[in-house]
C-alpha cells in the first residue's frame, strides 16, 4: 500500500548513534550542515503559535517526531537529521526571522511550514539558495517561487474544489473569509470551480482576521442566500443556500455564530468548509454525531484520515510523538508536514555515497528529478520545468489533486458518489488570483 524506503539495519543504528554522542561529548552539540555518510543534516520547519489568529502546532511537532524516528532508524543515508523549529507568529516579521534563523544555522531545506507572509520567508531563503520543500499552500509564492516544491494544490485547488462541489449542491453560495491579502484571492478561486458547474458567483463577505464577534458576517451570509433557488434554478437539490467559511481557527467561532443566527430565522443553509479550517478534532470537540458540522461538505488534498495510507504516519506519532500533544494524525498540518520529509528523504537518498549535502544541490536535484513516491497519498511528483502547468499567479502547482467529504455520525468521510478530481484544468480556466 505505502512505499516506504527506509535504509534502517541495526549496526547503522549503532553507528548514528555512536557518532552522535562523541559529536557531544566533543563539541558541546550536534553541529548542522552537510557532508558525506554520518554527518549531520540540517533542516527547519516553522508554523504559527499561540497567535490570535491560525495556529498550525501539529506541523512543527510533526517535524520533531519525524526527526526522533528518522534518527532513529540511522537516519537518512547515514545522515543524523537535525530538524530545527519556529514560531512564525502569524507575522511577516516572524516569517522573516525564520527564514533569517534557517540561513543562520546552515539548513538545507525549510520542510512542512506553514506562512501566508510568502513574500517576508521566500527572499531570504531564495538569497541563500534554500529550497522550500512541501509548505501549506496558503501564500501565493509558494506556486510561484522557483525554489518552492509544493507537494499539494494550496489553498487554490481547495477552494476552486469546494466550488465544484457547492456547484453541484447548492444554487446560490456565499464565502466568509479573512479580510488580508491572503484572503482576497479566496472568492475568485472558489468562483472558478462554481464557473465549471455553471453556477452563479459566490458573494463574497470580508471578516477582521483576528475578531471574536462574527455575529454581522453570519447575518449577512445567511441573507445573501436567502434567495437561492427560483427560476434560474431548475434542479431541485440545488435551491438550498450554501455558505462556505475559510477562516482557519476562527472558523469554528464564526460558524456558532451563523447557527444562532440560522435559527432566528429558522432556516438551515448548507455549510462546508475545507480541511484545516474544519478538522476531525474540531467535529469531535464540538460534540461529535450532535456537531453542529454534522452534514457539512469539506475539500481536501489527501485522502481521509482513516485510511490505511496513513497507517506508517499513525505509527510514528505513535512511538515518536511522546511528551507532545500537539500531533494529531488527523490534521492536514501534521498531514502535509509528513509528506514534505517524506520527499524529503526521497531526495536525500538519491545523493551519491560520500557526496556532500547543500541546500543548491538539494533544490539542483529536486529540479532535475524523476517522479517521487509519497506512498499513494498524492500523485508521484515532479517539478521539472515540463512539470508546471499553466495556472495564472500559481505556476508551480504540480498537483491539483483533492477528494471531497462529508461529515456523517461524526466521521469525515469519503463523499458518496465524488471521486478525487483534480482541478487544474479548473484553475487554467480562472482568471488571475494572485
Amino acid at each position: 500500500m505505502t512505499d516506504w524506503r527506509r535504509a534502517a539495519t541495526l549496526s547503522r543504528t549503532f553507528l548514528a548513534t555512536a557518532t552522535g554522542a562523541a559529536l557531544v561529548a566533543g563539541c558541546g552539540a550536534i553541529p548542522g550542515g552537510s557532508g558525506g555518510p554520518g554527518d549531520t543534516l540540517t533542516v527547519m520547519t516553522f508554523a504559527p503559535e499561540g497567535t490570535k489568529a491560525t495556529n498550525m502546532p501539529g506541523m512543527t511537532a510533526m517535524a520533531k517526531a519525524y526527526e526522533r524516528w528518522v534518527n532513529s532508524q540511522g537516519g537518512i543515508n547515514g545522515r543524523k537529521l537535525r530538524v530545527l523549529t519556529c514560531n512564525e507568529r502569524n507575522t511577516p516579521a516572524g516569517a522573516a526571522d525564520c527564514a533569517r534563523k534557517a540561513i543562520s544555522e546552515k539548513a538545507v531545506a525549510v520542510v512542512g511550514s506553514y506562512s501566508q507572509h510568502g513574500r517576508a520567508f521566500m527572499a531570504p531563503l531564495e538569497a541563500e539558495g534554500i529550497p522550500f520543500i512541501g509548505g501549506y499552500g496558503v501564500s501565493s509564492e509558494e506556486f510561484q517561487s522557483t525554489l518552492s516544491y509544493p507537494v499539494n494544490g494550496g489553498q487554490p485547488v481547495l477552494l476552486a474544489g469546494a466550488g465544484h462541489q457547492l456547484g453541484r449542491a447548492c444554487g446560490q453560495v456565499s464565502i466568509v473569509r479573512p479580510d488580508t491579502l491572503a484572503g482576497d484571492s479566496m472568492p475568485v478561486l472558489l468562483n472558478a470551480g462554481l464557473k465549471a458547474n455553471k453556477a452563479p458567483e459566490a458573494s463574497d463577505i470580508r471578516a477582521a482576521e483576528d475578531t471574536a464577534d462574527f455575529s454581522a458576517p453570519a447575518r449577512e451570509a445567511l441573507a445573501d442566500t436567502a434567495g437561492a433557488g427560483g427560476a434560474s434554478v431548475k434542479e431541485k437539490d440545488k435551491e438550498k443556500g450554501c455558505v462556505t467559511a475559510v477562516l482557519g481557527e476562527r472558523t469554528e467561532t464564526f460558524f456558532d455564530a451563523f447557527r444562532r443566527a440560522a435559527a432566528e430565522k429558522q432556516r438551515t443553509p448548507q455549510i462546508s468548509s475545507v480541511l484545516g479550517s474544519v478538522s476531525q478534532a474540531l467535529v469531535n470537540r464540538t460534540g461529535g454525531k450532535e456537531s453542529p458540522f454534522e452534514g457539512a461538505y469539506l475539500t481536501s488534498w489527501y485522502p481521509v484520515s482513516n485510511d490505511p495510507l496513513w497507517d506508517p504516519m499513525r505509527k510514528v506519532i505513535a512511538e515518536h510523538s511522546f511528551g507532545d500533544d500537539g500531533v494529531d494524525p488527523d490534521d492536514s498540518g501534521a498531514q502535509t508536514t509528513w509528506i514534505a520529509y517524506t520527499v524529503l528523504d526521497e531526495v536525500v537518498k538519491r545523493f551519491k555515497d560520500g557526496e556532500d549535502i547543500t541546500a543548491r544541490k538539494v533544490a539542483r536535484v529536486l529540479n532535475q528529478s524523476e517522479k517521487i513516491r509519497t506512498g499513494g497519498l498524492t500523485p508521484d511528483l515532479s517539478w521539472r520545468y515540463q512539470d508546471m502547468r499553466a495556472v495564472a499567479g500559481f505556476p508551480r502547482i504540480v498537483n491539483g489533486q483533492v477528494t471531497f467529504q462529508i461529515v456523517r455520525s461524526g466521521r469525515l468521510v469519503a463523499q458518496p458518489g465524488e471521486e478525487s478530481m483534480d482541478m487544474t484544468p479548473t484553475l487554467e480556466q480562472a482568471p488571475r488570483a494572485a
